[in-house]
């Protein structure tokens, strides 16, 4: 049995810990209640932009358009969003798994990284690195996501990658957050239902190359922006929740040592008490 010196030092060691995670809890509380409300507030602008885009291109016929042709580069960009900061469950494993576990070669990979933890995993993993954006998931904003998008469209216009795709994690609940991989360029256009409303083709004015031109870039931008606002909410949800845990475990070490000390504590007293009264009988 450990020594009750030992045993001190080990709960005044958790009680840190345990006070630790319990300030990063609340602290994370109060980041969540700020970026669920940014997230909830974007994300029907996003999913409108992502259902007017789809829809448009559903009702258009033999569109010729850069940004509408996969590349002859079987290069795909992957925008990956995780965090910098660790002590956050498993979010940040969660998203590499998209990649480490998914269908697409590691070779055909480059990656786009928003957040230090995914791009120190990926990289440790042998994934190439084309560009780190660590810094924007602090605070994100549009503009940021502007400059991401155009980085990634030049590269898709040149014909140095034939898709672009987005991970990142989204946000549904306090507890419930979903990793998910989705492909914005090129898009994926579904086949018309046979209603009336959809047999109706799309006109462009101006030329539907100019549209595009306009529309495209936007789309991208709205679905990196949303993935930014989606990832910072669910992250601090899940930081949240580990923290939470931690604490509880915390709290039952605690217990079980206490009841270890105790236990030490009375077989230290009775072991004293023994050597008295054996003392006093051989002096009798």
């Amino acid at each position: 049995m450990a020594s009750m010196r030992d045993i001190q030092r080990r709960k005044t060691s958790i009680q840190s810990t345990g006070q630790i995670t319990k300030a990063m809890k609340l602290v994370s509380t109060v980041k969540l209640q700020k970026a669920k409300t940014k997230a909830e507030q974007t994300r029907p602008y996003s999913d409108a932009m992502y259902a007017t885009v789809s829809e448009m291109l559903s009702r258009s016929s033999n569109i010729d358009h850069p940004y509408l042709r996969k590349g002859d580069s079987n290069k795909k960009a992957v925008i990956v969003i995780t965090s910098n900061r660790g002590l956050a469950g498993g979010y940040n494993t969660n998203i590499t798994k998209l990649l480490t576990n998914g269908t697409i070669p590691k070779e055909e990979i480059q990656v786009y990284a928003i957040g230090r933890k995914g791009k120190d995993i990926l990289s440790r993993r042998g994934y190439q690195i084309c560009a780190d954006y660590s810094d924007v998931i602090n605070e994100p904003i549009y503009q940021d996501a502007r400059e991401i998008g155009k980085t990634v469209l030049d590269s898709f216009t040149r014909g140095e990658i034939g898709e672009i795709y987005l991970a990142y994690t989204s946000f549904k609940n306090t507890v419930s957050h979903e990793p998910k991989l989705i492909k914005l360029l090129p898009i994926e256009i579904e086949a018309p239902k046979e209603t009336e409303e959809r047999q109706i083709p799309m006109n462009y004015e101006p030329e539907e190359e100019e549209v595009l031109d306009v529309i495209i870039p936007k789309y991208v931008c709205s679905l990196i922006y949303g993935g930014l606002i989606e990832a910072v909410a669910s992250e601090n949800g899940a930081r949240m929740q580990a923290m939470d845990s931690a604490t509880s475990n915390a709290e039952e070490m605690l217990a079980d040592l206490s009841l270890k000390y105790n236990r030490a504590r009375q077989s230290s007293i009775t072991q004293e008490l023994t050597e008295i009264i054996a003392g006093a009988e051989a002096i009798n």
